[in-house]
């Protein structure tokens, strides 16, 4: 059980995650406030340099905002923390090899 510690951290993590994104402020974040702001907004529409896979922090297809944000929440804390172990298992992995 105790090198099972990051399954209890996970759970928590994905039920934060499908929580507390569902109270995500529909306000815009601090750049696109500036850009707004400044006057500026209209000229960043339209140029995206990549296509996000969740824009808006929804799920495309999901006609449920509620449903589609949550799992958006749970999606990008799976990303996360997959990212996290492998990154983890790749430095772990050097460091037994300099050993």
């Amino acid at each position: 059980m105790r090198d099972n510690y990051w399954i209890f951290g996970l759970v928590v993590a994905l039920i934060m995650a499908a929580v507390i994104s569902l109270y995500a402020s529909p306000d815009p974040d601090g750049l696109e406030r500036v850009a707004e702001d400044k006057g500026f907004l209209e000229h960043g529409e339209g140029h995206e340099v990549m296509e996000s896979p969740m824009p808006d922090y929804i799920i495309p297809g999901i006609e449920n905002e509620v449903l589609s944000a949550s799992l958006a929440g749970v999606t990008g804390t799976l990303m996360l923390f997959g990212a996290g172990i492998l990154l983890g298992k790749a430095f772990r992995g050097g460091t037994n090899n300099a050993t």
